[in-house]
C-alpha cells in the first residue's frame, strides 16, 4: 500500500475578465500588424499614438504574470516561487526555439521548392523578407547563437524580452521584502542604465546590431502591471478629470503619429524627429509609456468596475467571451499568429495581392484560425480523455494506494 499523501496544490487565482479580454484584443493586433504590406496594419492604434499591441502585451503579461507567480512567491516562498518562474522561463524559451527553426525551414523549403515561382509566378523572397538567409549561410555562428540568444532576429524578438524580463522576477520579489521603494527604484534605475545605451544585448553575431526589444527598458511596463496587481500600486480613481487628462493625452499624440498628417505638415515633422529619444521602441522611450498608460486608464474606465460591461449577455457577450478565450491562450495564439501571418501574407501574393476583398478574406481567416488554435488548446489543457476514460484524479488514486 502506497502511504504517500499527494503534495497539496495551490488553488487557481481567479480570472480576471478584463485581463483576457484586453490580451485577446493584443494578440488580433500583433497579428495583423505581422501580415506583410497589410492595409488593415494602418489602422491599428500604433497608427494614432506612441504605444501599440507590444504595450498591451507586455504590460498583461506582467499583470498575469503577478496572479500567475505571485502567490507562488506569497504561499510556497521565494525558492519554490523562483522555480515556478524558472519552469515559465524553460516553457517560453523552448518555445520561442521551436517557433524560430519551424517558420525558417518551412520559408526556406517552400523558396528553394520553386512553387511559388512555379505556381504562382512569385519571385518574392519570403526567406530575405525576415533576413533568414544568414541561418543557412552563417549555421556555424548563427545555430550557437540562436540558443544563447544571441541571434535574435526582428520577427522573432518578443520573447526573448518576455524570457529575460520573466529572469528579473525573483530580483524583484527580493527586492519587495526590502520594500516597495526598492522595487521600484530598481525599475526606474534599470529603465535609464537602458536609456543610455549600458544595458544592449547582441542581436547578431556577426554585427554590432542589438537586440530591437531591450528588456530592461520595457521591465519598466511589465512590472508597471505586476505593481498594479500585486496591490503595490493603488488602482487609480475614476475621476472626470483624470480621464479628460488621459483623453488629452491621446489626442495630442494623433497629429506626432499618424503620418496623414505629420508627413503634411514640416513643423509637426520636425517636432516628431527632436522627440525620437522619446518614443523609440527599441528603449521604450517615455512618451510611449505616457500614452500606454493613458490609453490603459480609459480602457479600465470603459469596461467598468470588474469588467462588469464586458459580461453583458446576447450576442456581445459570445463575442467577448471568444476574444477572452483567445486572450486566456495568449503564448500559444502568439507562437500560432506569427506563422498564420507569414502563411496569410504569402496566400495574398498568391491570388494576385492586395484588395479589399483580398484582405478582408486574410485578415479574418487569419483571426479565425487563432481563434480555433485558442480553443483547441483550451481542450487539450482541461484533459478531456480522464472525462471519456473515466478514470478521474481520484479513481487514479484510490488505485495507486492498493
Amino acid at each position: 500500500m502506497n502511504m504517500q499523501r499527494p503534495v497539496p496544490r495551490l488553488p487557481k487565482a481567479p480570472r480576471d475578465p478584463r485581463l483576457d479580454f484586453f490580451r485577446g484584443i493584443g494578440m488580433f493586433i500583433i497579428f495583423i500588424a505581422h501580415v506583410r504590406d497589410n492595409t488593415w496594419t494602418l489602422w491599428i492604434p500604433a497608427r494614432f499614438g506612441f504605444s501599440d499591441a507590444t504595450e498591451m502585451f507586455v504590460f498583461c503579461s506582467g499583470m498575469a504574470s503577478a496572479i500567475a507567480f505571485g502567490r507562488s512567491f506569497d504561499q510556497a516562498g521565494w525558492l519554490i516561487g523562483t522555480a515556478r518562474v524558472s519552469q515559465r522561463i524553460w516553457q517560453v524559451y523552448f518555445a520561442h526555439i521551436c517557433q524560430f527553426l519551424l517558420i525558417a525551414s518551412a520559408l526556406v523549403a517552400l523558396q528553394t521548392s520553386g512553387v511559388l515561382k512555379t505556381w504562382f509566378d512569385l519571385s518574392f523572397d519570403v526567406v530575405g523578407a525576415l533576413n533568414l538567409w544568414l541561418l543557412f549561410e552563417r549555421t556555424q555562428q548563427a545555430l550557437p547563437g540562436l540558443f544563447t540568444l544571441t541571434y535574435v532576429p526582428n520577427y522573432f524578438d518578443i520573447l526573448p524580452m518576455y524570457v529575460v524580463i520573466l529572469a528579473m522576477m525573483p530580483v524583484v520579489m527580493a527586492l519587495a521584502r526590502v520594500g516597495r521603494a526598492a522595487v521600484f527604484s530598481a525599475m526606474v534605475a534599470t529603465w535609464l542604465a537602458a536609456e543610455f545605451g549600458w544595458l544592449d544585448l547582441p542581436a547578431e553575431p556577426w554585427s554590432d546590431r542589438s537586440w530591437f526589444f531591450n528588456p530592461f527598458a520595457w521591465q519598466l511596463l511589465f512590472f508597471t502591471g505586476f505593481a498594479l496587481m500585486r496591490g503595490w500600486l493603488p488602482a487609480p480613481p475614476v475621476r472626470r478629470d483624470l480621464v479628460l487628462l488621459a483623453l488629452a493625452i491621446v489626442l495630442v499624440s494623433v497629429p506626432l503619429a499618424w503620418y496623414r498628417i505629420y508627413e503634411t505638415v514640416p513643423a509637426l515633422l520636425q517636432l516628431r524627429m527632436a522627440l525620437e529619444p522619446l518614443w523609440m521602441k527599441t528603449g521604450f522611450g517615455l512618451l510611449r509609456y505616457v500614452h500606454f498608460l493613458a490609453l490603459a486608464y480609459l480602457a479600465w474606465v470603459a469596461v467598468g468596475e470588474g469588467g462588469r460591461y464586458l459580461l453583458a449577455g446576447g450576442w456581445v457577450g459570445r463575442a467577448v467571451a471568444v476574444v477572452q478565450k483567445v486572450g486566456q491562450q495568449s503564448l500559444a495564439v502568439f507562437l500560432a499568429s506569427l506563422a498564420v501571418a507569414q502563411a496569410a501574407g504569402i496566400a495574398r501574393d498568391a491570388a494576385g495581392g492586395s484588395g479589399l476583398l483580398v484582405d478582408l478574406v486574410m485578415n479574418l481567416g487569419g483571426i479565425a484560425t487563432l481563434v480555433a488554435v485558442a480553443y483547441l488548446v483550451a481542450w487539450y489543457k482541461s484533459e478531456p480523455w480522464r472525462r471519456v476514460s473515466g478514470i478521474g484524479v481520484s479513481q487514479s488514486h484510490k488505485v495507486n494506494s492498493h
